[in-house]
């Protein structure tokens, strides 16, 4: 289970807020939190907290994701780059107006809810994304269902630890920008002073060098192996991309590519699914129909006993409560439609003994 507090909670708006009312309520914390204003210890972690809160909220797809499925929901299907995908101009429109451009806008609070922290630091380098596709039955969306694979990509060199250094050696600070991994220049002009940032040349925004690389992987730090990757399909997962955080290709000195998960819900024998809910078809004869029936049909759950009422008609839909798949609080229901099979072929006395029974029952 998620140890994440609640989004509502976290910027303190109800369920059913607006948009209006939710932007209004981050410009207030954004406000109260930004690290340019409040030197507090717990400052930043409070920034990141509404910012992720906002990032998902503010946007009505994810969203809607959320407000099915909660935390395992958007943690399943979006990375952090997801998150903030497309959300730039939500926070720019908040923070260059309270803080102006030097507050850093979206690109600051993306870097550090990444891991960049605020103010400057060495470049972070991120492993490539992997794309893994499966197939699952309705009764794994029931269930969920624990999933194991072999994925060939770039991973930590076993030699050298990923350090990229010959064994018995280490890498050597960077005398350029002293490890930082960037260099800032000033300039004063008149009045006016202008800073610039950028990577450091002489090790790459690394803020180290190698003097005497690793043979296994030739300084790299990374090598081209097979990695047995354990996971678990949550109950309730539709069609779609998933992410699983840092199981993508390794990178040395920085942050590993996510695994995404495409997942296909396989065709039924029986069953059509609608988000939680379940549809499926019962054929009955005629005569059960008019004269009603019990009956059994089939679900995820198992078998469930039915009553088909007296003179039931065609497409007569009966809901069968909670027999549905996951949702966010509790079960979908199960729709059981009445298909009624009509009699293609009669013999003479057969055909004679409904014609009787239509003058009977429908005599004026």
């Amino acid at each position: 289970m998620s140890s994440k507090r609640d989004y509502y909670e976290v910027l303190g708006v109800a369920k059913d807020s607006s948009q209006n009312e939710i932007k209004s309520q981050y410009r207030k914390l954004a406000l109260k939190f930004h690290p340019d204003r409040n030197k507090s210890n717990d400052a930043v972690e409070h920034f990141k907290e509404i910012s992720e809160a906002y990032a998902i909220l503010s946007d009505p797809e994810k969203r809607n994701v959320y407000d099915k499925y909660g935390h395992s929901g958007v943690d399943g299907r979006y990375s952090t780059e997801d998150i903030f995908k497309g959300a730039g101009s939500n926070f720019d429109d908040i923070l260059n107006d309270l803080f102006g451009k030097a507050g850093g806008g979206f690109e600051s609070i993306f870097e550090n809810l990444r891991g960049g922290g605020f103010g400057f630091g060495k470049q972070q380098h991120r492993g490539r994304d992997l794309l893994y596709e499966t197939s699952i039955t309705l009764e794994d969306v029931l269930h969920g269902k624990q999933m194991e694979i072999s994925l060939n990509k770039n991973v930590k060199c076993d030699v050298c630890n990923g350090s990229g250094c010959y064994p018995g050696t280490y890498k050597i600070t960077c005398s350029t920008c002293d490890g930082n991994g960037q260099v800032r220049n000033t300039r004063n002009m008149g009045f006016s002073t202008f800073v610039t940032v950028e990577p450091c040349r002489s090790c790459k925004g690394n803020g180290s060098r190698i003097d005497k690389p690793c043979k296994n992987c030739k300084g790299n730090g990374t090598k081209k192996g097979i990695k047995q990757v354990k996971f678990r399909i949550p109950p309730g997962v539709d069609n779609g991309d998933y992410t699983i955080p840092e199981e993508g290709e390794f990178v040395p000195n920085g942050v590993n590519g996510d695994l995404i998960l495409r997942i296909m819900i396989k065709h039924h024998k029986y069953f059509k699914r609608d988000g939680s809910n379940i549809f499926y078809d019962k054929k009955i004869n005629m005569f059960d129909a008019a004269l009603g029936a019990k009956t059994v049909v089939p679900t995820l759950h198992g078998e469930e006993k039915i009553h088909i009422e007296q003179g039931s008609q065609p497409n007569t839909i009966i809901k069968l409560k909670n027999k549905g798949l996951p949702q966010n609080y509790g079960y979908g229901d199960q729709y059981v439609r009445l298909v009624i099979e009509i009699p293609k072929k009669l013999n003479g006395y057969q055909k004679e003994i409904i014609k009787n029974l239509k003058e009977n029952i429908y005599k004026k």
